[in-house]
């Protein structure tokens, strides 16, 4: 059995069901708690049962990021950032407020908890929050765009998968202008379930892009491990 604590909100899960039950009387008869029954919604987290499997997603968590941000009528975006678009952080004018950006960028990152395939653009604009200039907000936007095409993407984990664990990485070499430093990237199955991934630049320079493969592999292989 395992518990997941934030602040006064509590997730239980385990396999003994009785145990579970004796769990929550406890709690019940220390701290008077409201039992919600099964897990619907967490922290921005909704969650769909069905006899398939379990779904994750943060439907209402992203409408709410594109109607503060004035995007839900916008046109949707079939990616979540251009094609070969290196951001650097002297081209286009410093923003008036700073601020909204930082809000923006902060909120995208916790929307990757369940929307992988945004980790890279977020990554790349996350560098630019100290000086975010007009370029950086338009490409935040372009996320936004993405977002609007389907709000309600998710993760699945089917009830009935192979326990198989499969790991696939790859690497950018010199994707930062300025440092010259390759990102890696690598995503962690268990099954057909996604259970683990990242997008992070390296900590060194690679001399070619071999080095730079190897460095993504030797990320991947520890986060197995």
């Amino acid at each position: 059995m395992a518990l997941l604590i934030y602040v006064d909100d509590i997730l239980v899960e385990g396999t003994d069901s009785h145990q579970i039950t004796k769990l929550k009387q406890f709690l019940d008869k220390t701290f008077k708690i409201k039992n919600l029954g099964h897990l619907n919604y967490f922290l921005g987290l909704e969650v769909y049962r069905t006899s398939e499997g379990l779904n994750l997603c943060q439907r209402k968590y992203a409408l709410e990021i594109l109607e503060e941000n004035g995007f839900l009528d916008a046109k949707p975006a079939q990616t979540p950032i251009t094609a070969r678009k290196k951001l650097t952080s002297l081209e286009g004018t410093l923003l008036d407020k700073p601020e909204q950006y930082r809000r923006l960028i902060g909120k995208l990152l916790y929307l990757t908890n369940t929307r992988p395939y945004i980790s890279y653009a977020v990554q790349q604009l996350s560098q630019f929050v100290d000086k975010p200039r007009n370029t950086h907000l338009m490409a935040a936007h372009r996320i936004l765009r993405y977002i609007k095409g389907s709000p309600g993407k998710g993760l699945f984990y089917p009830a009935c998968s192979q326990i198989k664990m499969q790991g696939f990485s790859d690497s950018d070499r010199a994707t930062c202008s300025v440092t010259r430093k390759s990102i890696t990237g690598y995503c962690i199955y268990l099954g057909q379930s996604l259970i683990s991934w990242k997008t992070k630049k390296q900590v060194t320079v690679s001399r070619s892009s071999s080095e730079a493969e190897y460095r993504a592999l030797a990320s991947t292989v520890c986060e197995i491990q």
